[in-house]
Formats: structure tokens, C-alpha cells, sequence
């Protein structure tokens, strides 16, 4: 049965959603899906591959995604116009991952992202001015075990997901990680952000095994289709609650795709087609696959899910112009908060007979973002 297939649904009249300024529509108030099934390791049962999501759910995570790849393409923008002026790697294509893990973490639950996470700060309460201003300059997995070692150490019933790409799949403190994590039976899940390249290298010409769900050896792993929002939420659920549950470290691959390059100097079509890039966006793209499948459940109509992207993109231009008017900090904040509490710092040697002190702050209240 296709993905796409729907296996049921429950009708109510006039539900309304928030972002629908105020028009009912006569939708579907649940729908249940059938998912791609995942590949398990070292695993004797795997997540179900039927999922149920309601209409307000279904609405939330398209509206999260949309915000991310608005964001994202707003980011690429503002690179090329000179208003971010350090590196910049984009989210774009992979906003399944982190709105369907986000949508099944537990309150409490952390996160350690690669360096691939606007997405993941705009989910965790940093706000889309905020994002931006950050980008424009204005006013890892080692770590991940640590703190699902704490927790673990506190008799806590939280996880810790550390993520990472495939390119740093083949790095040593990884492997040093999944050692200590399987040793402690830590509740730690490593998340593999699969998208097919490195920095200019595709998976099979850097890795000697592409199956980075099988990586771990003797550490259990799950392999899931990353483009499908609700196989992500699925599965992250059921992983949390196995190491929840004392059984220790699981390895998740994320099968996803990155539409842009490695970063802003990486054009991404050096080392894989331009038609193999609108391929994936045509026929795997997870905005409109989920899309699709929110239109055949009947769980919103064209009309509002186009009057939810068109509030997606005034919330971004209105976020991004507000983020630009922000000035940008003075001199004196370059050392502010690098330590708690540490004396002013004093440089030696910048002239030949003054030693210099320079200015510092004790707090970052001053920035005002």
C-alpha cells in the first residue's frame, strides 16, 4: 500500500485551526497513515508502520517546516546579499527530522545538534528575529553522551539526543562514544543525519558501510525515512521510550537530502547533478509529500493550507526586516560572557611601553535582540 494511502479517518464539522484567521472548514479530525517500513539491528521488534495524526498536529508540523525552509531560503538570501558575513549552512530538505523529533521528545529531553541547526533553534524557542539576527552579526556528540550519562547518574527518565552527519559518522569519538554510551547502557539515542554527502563527497566514495544505522556494531540501530515527518515522529517516539525503559544506546539513521551545498561557498552540484536535486524535490520533497497526504485524509483544504503559507512568509519578511534594524554591537561585547565571572583581560605587548586593559562587560542584557 502506497504512503500516501489512507486508512481511515473521522470526520467533525467547522474545527478550526489558528492559523486559518478564523474561517471553519469541514475537515477530517484524525487520519492514520501507512508509513515506510524501517530497518532494524540488533532490535527484536521495531516502531509500528501505521501511524495515527490529528488535524491539529498534521497543521502544526506543516506550518513547522514551512517556517524552516521560509527561514532557510530567507538565510540564503541574506548570504548573498553580504548581510551574513560568517559561514552559513543551510536546512533546507531536512526539516522533517527536526520538526518529527521535536513533536516526539519529552519535555525535559536534550538535543545536541551538529552545526546544520537554524531549524533546531527555531523549534526550542529561539525566535525567528533572533535567528536572524544572529546570522547578521546584530546586537557536538562527545557532550551528548556526558549528559545522558547525568542522567542516568540522577535515576532521571530523560534522553539524550546527540546529532551528527554522515561525514562525521566516520570520526573516532564516535565510536569512543557509543562505547561508553553501550557500556553504561546510557540513555542516549546518536542521530545520524543522513543526506547523502559530506563536504563535497558522497557517502559511498567517504564510507566503507553506507548502512550508518549498523554502525554501532553492538549498539542497536533503526533506519528510517527521513522525508516522511510522520516515520520520523514514529520512530524517535519508540526509541525514546527504549532507552527510557533502561535498555541503553540506539543509533538512528536519519535518511534525509540537503538541497543546498555543504555551506554557502559549496555551489552542491560539483559532485551530483542539478536534475538529481530537482528529482528529490519533485518526488520526495517533505513539505509536499506531507501536504499531499494532509489534502487526500481531508485533514485541510487547498484554500487554508494556502492561506497558512502565505502567513508563513509575512511572518519571516516581517521577522527578517524588524532582525536588520537591530544595530550591531560594539567592540567592548567581544569577550562579554566567554567565562563566568572573569577578570578584565589585559593584553601584553600591544605597544612597546603601555599594557593595555580592555573594556569589559559583565552581562549580556546590553544586547536587546
Amino acid at each position: 500500500m502506497s504512503v500516501f494511502n489512507l486508512i481511515r479517518c473521522f470526520h467533525s464539522p467547522a474545527l478550526i485551526f489558528r492559523g486559518s484567521s478564523g474561517m471553519n472548514f469541514s475537515t477530517a479530525a484524525e487520519a492514520a497513515f501507512d508509513i515506510t517500513p524501517f530497518k532494524t539491528h540488533k532490535l527484536d521488534s521495531a516502531p509500528a508502520q501505521q501511524v495515527t495524526i490529528t488535524r491539529d498536529e498534521a497543521m502544526q508540523y506543516l506550518r513547522e517546516m514551512l517556517l524552516v525552509r521560509r527561514m532557510e531560503t530567507t538565510a540564503s538570501n541574506m548570504y548573498k546579499e553580504k548581510q551574513i558575513r560568517g559561514f552559513c549552512h543551510l536546512y533546507s530538505g531536512q526539516e522533517a527530522v527536526a520538526v518529527g523529533m521535536k513533536a516526539a521528545m519529552n519535555e525535559g529531553d536534550s538535543v545536541i545538534t551538529a552545526y546544520r541547526c537554524h531549524g533546531w533553534s527555531l523549534l526550542c524557542g529561539i525566535t525567528l528575529k533572533q535567528v536572524f539576527a544572529e546570522l547578521a552579526g546584530k546586537v557536538e556528540i562527545p557532550l551528548g553522551t556526558g549528559i545522558s550519562f547525568a542522567y542516568k547518574y540522577r535515576d532521571e527518565k530523560k534522553v539524550s539526543f546527540c546529532l551528527y552527519g554522515d561525514g562525521a559518522s566516520n570520526q573516532g569519538q564516535l565510536y569512543e562514544s557509543l562505547n561508553m554510551a553501550k557500556l553504561w547502557r546510557l540513555p542516549c539515542v546518536f542521530v545520524c543525519e543522513n543526506n547523502g554527502y559530506g563536504m563535497g563527497t558522497s557517502v559511498e566514495r567517504s564510507s566503507a558501510s553506507t548502512e550508518y544505522y549498523t554502525r554501532g556494531d553492538y549498539v542497536p540501530g533503526l533506519w528510517v525515512n527521513a522525508m516522511d515527518v510522520l516515520a520520523v515522529r514514529q520512530a524517535t517516539k519508540w526509541v525514546g521510550e527504549y532507552c527510557r525503559e533502561g535498555n541503553g544506546p540506539v543509533v538512528l539513521e536519519m535518511a534525509t537530502y540537503r538541497y543546498f551545498g555543504h555551506s554557502m561557498s559549496d555551489p552542491g552540484t560539483s559532485y551530483r547533478t542539478r536534475e538529481e536535486i530537482q528529482k528529490v524535490r519533485k518526488l520526495r520533497d517533505p513539505i509536499t509529500g506531507f501536504r499531499e497526504k494532509m489534502l487526500s485524509a481531508n485533514l485541510a483544504t487547498e484554500e487554508e493550507l494556502k492561506n497558512l503559507e502565505k502567513e508563513v512568509r509575512k511572518e519571516v519578511e516581517k521577522a527578517l526586516e524588524e532582525a536588520l534594524k537591530d544595530v550591531e554591537p560594539p567592540l567592548d561585547l567581544l569577550y562579554t560572557d566567554v567565562y563566568k565571572d572573569t577578570p578584565d583581560l589585559v593584553l601584553r605587548g600591544t605597544s612597546a611601553d603601555v599594557v593595555t586593559v580592555l573594556p569589559k562587560t559583565l552581562t549580556s542584557d546590553v544586547l536587546k535582540i
